[in-house]
C-alpha cells in the first residue's frame, strides 16, 4: 500500500504531496515518521493507494505509523486546502492547526495509572508467606491501585502473586482533567417565550448563519445550551467559542453542570498533558462539546450540529499570526461542510456582521430585555475636565467614590475597568523631557510599582528603575498615565477595610490564574475587582452593582477607523456586568470627552443609532465593509534589507494600481507606527482597495517580496494597524 504524505515542514518549497511505501493497518488522517532529506520527520497521511504513481523501487517506505485512531478527521483536508489557498501558507501550517503542538512534536503521551486485581485462579502460597497470603486477601474485596499496594505489602510479595497467576496487573487511562468536575448533570432552565421563540427561529431557519443581538444579560448563554442539548439528543456535536481564555472557565462550569463530562476544554493556557487529553477525548468521541477560545474552531470533532461564536465581535477571534485566519470564516466553512448552523452572539455586533443580518444574509434574533425584567443600569458620566478644575487630582471622580462608598456600606461588590496595567504608563524626565523607552521596541516603558521596575508590554523585557535621567542626569522624574496598579494603590488609601481584587497580564499567572482570581471574587472574597478588559465581558457576578470605567475615551483616540466602534462596544459590555440579579445597577464613566457622540450612543445603550451613524460615516469616507485595507508588512532584523524588500513590494502594487487604478483608493509606502519590535524593523505597504479582485496577486507579490533574512506578508483589514 502506498501513502500520500504531507511532511510536516511548513516552507513553500516542500509545500507537496510525496509518497511513502507503508503497512496495510495505515490510515488517512494518520501521523506517520517519515525519511525525508536525511532526516526523520513526522508526516500527516492525506490519501492512500493500492498502487504507486510511479517506479516503485525509488519509493522510501513510512518509518512508523503513529495513530491507532486517525488523529486528523476527513474535513481537516477540505480546510487544509481551503486555509492554504485563501491565507496563502504550506499545507502542513495547515495541518499543525488541527494538532496540539506537543502532540506533533512528540513531546507529551497519554498518562496511564496501574492497577492489580485477583485472577481468581488457585495456587500454592506457603503458609509462612504471610505477605502474599495478606495481600491475595485483600485483591479478593476488590481492586487496588498497584504502586501503594506494593508500598504496602512488598513489590517481592505482589511479585510472586503475579508470577505464579494468582494476580494481573492492568492499566486504565487517566485524563488530566484541566478545571475540576463540577458533579452530576442539572436540567436546563425554563425558557422565557423569547428565549423559546429565539430557539426556535434560529432552529427552523434556512439560513446558515444566524445572528443574535441581545442585550447583557439577556440570557443568551441559555440559548445556546438549549441549542446545544438539542444537538446532543441528534447524536451531533457543538463547538463553543468565546473570545477571552479568562471566560473559558466559567463558561465550561456551566457546560458541565449541564453536560458533564461530554464537554471538553481547549485553550492555550493548559498544561501540555491537559491539552493533549482534552484533545483526545474529543477525537475519540468520549466529548461531544468543544468550548474554548479562537483555536477551538479546529476541534477534532465530526457531524457537528452547531457552531457557537459568543462576543462574536471581538478583535481576538482574528488571527495575527501565520496563518492570519479569520475564525468567523473558519467557521463557516466547517458549517457548510457539516451542513449544521453557525450562531453568532452579542450584545454590541461588529458593524459587518449586523450589515449582513440586516440585508438578509443572516438570520436575525434580537432580544432587547434582561430576561429578568430588570432594568439596564443607568450610566452617570463624569467631567474630569470638571474634576481637575474643582482640584480633584485624583483618578477616580467624586461621583465615583461616592458610589463605591454606597455599593460598600451595603455589602455589594463593585468593578473597575481600566485597559491599562501597570502603575504608570510612562515616565519622563520634566528637565529635559527624555522618555523611558525599550531598547528592543519602539515604544515607551511601563512602570510596575509592586517590581519597582520599567516593563515593556511588546517584548517582555525589564529595565531597572530610573534614579536619574540618563540623558541630561537630572532627577525629576515624573509619572505620566495611570494603570491598574495605580488604581488599586488609590482604592486601598480611599478605602482602607476594603478586599481589592486585581485583575490583568501581571496578576494572571499560571494555566489556571484566571479561574484563581475570578473564583476569589464570585465567592465574595474581595469587594472590588480591578482589571483590563479581561475583567469587561462575559462575566456574571450577581453582586455587583457597580461598574467604574476609568479613561472611558481613551480608545477613541487612536489612529484607527474602527476606535468609535470599539470603544462603544467596549463601555456597552464593560457596563454589563453591573445590576444582573436583584439589586440596581449603576455604572459611572470617566471620561475627558463628555460630548463625544459615541459616549452619547453608549450612554442610552443605543446600539442602532451608533450603527445607522457609523455605517453613513464609513460609506461615505468609503472604509470596510464598502472597501478594503489592505496592509503589506515587511519585517527584518536590518534595516537595509527590509527596505529593500519595501521597495519592491511597493513598485510591484504600484504596477498593479498602474494597470487597474480604479481599483485602489489609497496607497501608500510608510514606516509601521511602532517602528520596531523585539528588535526587528517594520515598514509597510497600505493600501485601500474597491473590492478584493486583486488580492490574490498582492499574497504572490509579499511571497516575491520574502526572503530569508525578510518576513514579508499580508494583513486584510487588520484589527491593529500599529
Amino acid at each position: 500500500m502506498y501513502a500520500q504524505v504531507i511532511v510536516d515542514i511548513a516552507h513553500s518549497q516542500v509545500d507537496r504531496v510525496f509518497e511513502y511505501s507503508c503497512p496495510p493497518e495505515t490510515e488517512v488522517g494518520c501521523r506517520v515518521k517519515v525519511p525525508f532529506g536525511g532526516r526523520i520527520l513526522e508526516g500527516f497521511v492525506i490519501g492512500l493507494s493500492d498502487t504507486p504513481s510511479f517506479d516503485a523501487q525509488k519509493i522510501k517506505a513510512v518509518y512508523e505509523v503513529y495513530d491507532e485512531q486517525p488523529a486528523l478527521v476527513p474535513e481537516c483536508f477540505s480546510l487544509m486546502n481551503f486555509i492554504a489557498e485563501r491565507y496563502r501558507v504550506p499545507k502542513a501550517a495547515s495541518l499543525r492547526l488541527f494538532i496540539p503542538s506537543e502532540m506533533r512534536l512528540g513531546k507529551v503521551s497519554e498518562v496511564y495509572k496501574k492497577f492489580i486485581r485477583a485472577t481468581g485462579e488457585q495456587g500454592e502460597i506457603r503458609a509462612s508467606a504471610k505477605k502474599q497470603l495478606a495481600a491475595l486477601g485483600e485483591l479478593k474485596d476488590g481492586d487496588r491501585e498497584f504502586t501503594p499496594f506494593c508500598l504496602k505489602y512488598s513489590r517481592s510479595a505482589v511479585n510472586s502473586l503475579i508470577e505464579k497467576g494468582l494476580a494481573e496487573v492492568y492499566k486504565i487511562r487517566r485524563n488530566r482533567t484541566p478545571i475540576p468536575e463540577e458533579g452530576g448533570e442539572e436540567q436546563g432552565k425554563i425558557l422565557t417565550p423569547a428565549q423559546r421563540q429565539a430557539v426556535e427561529y434560529i432552529t427552523a431557519s434556512p439560513k446558515s448563519v444566524q445572528l443574535i443581538h441581545g442585550v447583557t444579560g439577556s440570557g443568551k448563554t441559555e440559548i445556546y445550551l438549549t441549542l446545544i442539548a438539542r444537538q446532543l439528543a441528534e447524536g451531533r456535536s457543538s463547538i463553543f467559542l468565546v473570545p477571552e481564555i479568562s471566560l473559558t472557565p466559567q463558561m465550561l462550569s456551566q457546560l458541565r453542570r449541564r453536560f458533564g463530562s461530554r464537554a471538553a476544554i481547549m485553550h492555550s493556557g493548559l498544561s501540555a498533558g491537559e491539552r493533549f487529553d482534552e484533545w483526545w477525548r474529543l477525537r475519540s468521541g468520549e466529548a461531544k462539546i468543544a468550548i474554548g477560545a479562537r483555536s477551538a474552531i479546529f476541534a477534532p470533532l465530526e457531524n457537528l450540529g452547531v457552531i457557537i461564536i459568543d462576543e462574536e465581535h471581538d478583535t481576538s477571534y482574528n488571527s495575527e499570526t501565520a496563518p492570519r485566519y479569520s475564525t468567523i470564516e473558519i467557521a463557516k466553512k466547517r458549517a457548510e461542510y457539516n451542513g449544521c448552523k453557525l450562531v453568532l452572539g452579542s450584545a454590541t455586533p461588529s458593524v459587518e456582521s449586523y450589515i449582513e443580518a440586516r440585508e438578509g444574509r443572516y438570520g436575525l434574533v434580537t432580544l432587547t430585555e434582561r430576561i429578568n425584567g430588570k432594568p439596564m443600569p443607568e450610566i452617570e458620566i463624569a467631567d474630569m475636565r470638571r474634576e481637575l478644575r474643582r482640584g480633584n487630582p485624583s483618578n477616580l471622580s467624586r461621583a465615583l467614590r461616592a458610589e463605591l462608598e454606597e455599593a460598600l456600606s451595603s455589602g455589594n461588590q463593585a468593578i473597575i475597568f481600566l485597559n491599562r496595567r501597570g502603575y504608570s504608563q510612562t515616565v519622563i524626565c520634566t528637565d529635559c523631557g527624555y522618555v523611558a523607552k525599550c531598547e528592543n521596541c519602539d515604544v515607551s516603558l511601563t512602570y510596575h510599582s509592586e517590581e519597582n521596575c520599567l516593563k515593556c508590554h511588546y517584548c517582555g523585557a525589564r529595565y531597572r528603575m530610573l534614579d536619574a535621567c540618563p540623558e541630561c542626569g537630572g532627577r525629576h522624574l515624573r509619572y505620566s498615565g495611570t494603570g491598574t496598579q495605580r488604581v488599586v494603590a488609590e482604592l486601598k488609601e480611599l478605602f482602607p477595610s476594603a478586599r481589592i481584587l486585581r485583575m490583568d497580564n501581571d496578576t494572571v499567572t499560571g494555566k489556571d490564574g484566571h479561574y484563581k482570581i475570578l473564583r476569589r471574587f464570585a465567592d465574595r472574597e474581595a469587594d472590588i475587582l480591578v482589571g483590563t478588559q479581561m475583567i469587561a465581558k462575559g462575566h456574571d457576578f450577581p453582586s455587583v452593582t457597580l461598574v467604574g470605567i476609568l479613561d472611558a475615551d481613551m480608545s477613541l483616540h487612536f489612529s484607527d477607523y474602527r476606535s468609535g466602534e470599539r470603544t462603544f462596544q467596549l463601555i456597552t459590555q464593560v457596563a454589563g456586568r453591573s445590576g444582573r440579579a436583584g439589586a440596581k445597577g449603576k455604572v459611572v464613566l470617566q471620561t475627558y470627552s463628555p460630548d463625544n457622540y459615541i459616549l452619547r450612543f453608549a450612554v442610552n445603550y443605543d446600539y442602532i443609532g451608533f450603527f445607522e451613524n457609523e455605517i453613513k460615516m464609513r460609506k461615505a469616507a468609503l472604509f470596510p465593509p464598502y472597501s478594503l485595507i489592505c496592509r503589506v508588512m515587511v519585517v527584518a532584523e536590518e534595516d537595509k534589507a527590509a527596505l529593500e524588500a519595501l521597495k519592491t513590494a511597493y513598485f510591484a502594487v504600484e504596477e498593479l494600481r498602474a494597470a487597474a487604478p480604479n481599483e485602489f483608493i489609497f496607497l501608500n509606502k510608510m514606516h509601521s507606527p511602532i517602528k520596531k519590535i523585539q528588535g526587528k524593523v517594520r515598514y509597510q505597504v497600505l493600501m485601500r482597495l474597491r473590492s478584493d479582485k486583486l488580492l490574490s496577486r498582492i499574497y504572490d507579490i509579499a511571497a516575491e517580496a520574502s526572503s530569508p533574512s525578510v518576513l514579508v506578508y499580508i494583513e486584510e483589514n487588520p484589527v491593529n494597524l500599529s
